[in-house]
């Protein structure tokens, strides 16, 4: 009586090794593309506060890296001058920016840059509003109302200008992820349908070779 060694098929152990391989190769880049995130500010972007903070705090989604020139910001008034005073600190995922904490009424420019837990540099930028700004800003109309007046309109000029898309920059990163995603949930479905199917095919036909010893 001859006995048959039982062979398994190499095409579900293939299909395997692909599907590991599509994996790696899919998920590698979400990885390396998904660095931290600012994930709220105070002040937030596109609010309003009645005068400047003394300080500016950026929180993002993870502990940031911190060393000598790797977190920076800048934030600078209506005119374009800096109201910043002193180097940022950085705790963990948040980051302090001290501030003068006065200045005139008008929108305000942030532009941050920072090291994330990846050890990629990531940056952004957003803008919020002072509506009634320091003393100094709302005397000066007073002393002088005739020859201030159109100083006192270039502020109003300036109000449309802050570059307020930056802090869409977050979401267009987690928008790619979830492409990425969906990608490679779509391809390991694909794969994982091939390897059922080739499976289902090789155990339709295991009987019939089983069955062919007996009919002797």
């Amino acid at each position: 009586m001859k006995t048959k060694a039982l062979r398994h098929p190499a095409t579900p152990i293939a299909l395997a090794a692909a599907l590991l391989a599509a994996f790696l190769v899919l998920f590698s880049p979400l990885s390396a593309s998904a660095h931290d995130a600012l994930v709220s500010s105070s002040p937030a972007a596109d609010s309003s506060v009645e005068t400047v903070p003394s300080e500016l705090t950026l929180t993002f989604s993870a502990k940031l890296i911190d060393g000598e020139g790797a977190t920076e910001v800048v934030v600078t008034d209506p005119s374009g001058a800096t109201v910043t005073e002193g180097p940022a600190t950085v705790d963990g995922a948040i980051v302090t920016q001290p501030l003068s904490g006065s200045g005139p009424a008008g929108a305000y420019h942030v532009v941050w840059k920072v090291v994330s837990s990846d050890g990629h540099p990531t940056s952004g930028e957003f803008s919020f509003t002072v509506t009634a700004g320091d003393e100094a800003a709302t005397d000066a109309p007073t002393t002088a109302p005739a020859t201030t007046a159109p100083a006192t309109a270039a502020p109003t000029d300036q109000t449309p200008t802050p570059a307020s898309p930056a802090p869409t920059a977050p979401d267009d990163a987690g928008a790619s992820a979830w492409i990425w995603v969906l990608v490679v949930l779509a391809v390991l479905i694909v794969i994982g349908v091939a390897v059922w199917l080739t499976m289902r095919r090789r155990g339709g036909t295991a009987p019939s070779d089983s069955d062919a010893p007996t009919e002797r």
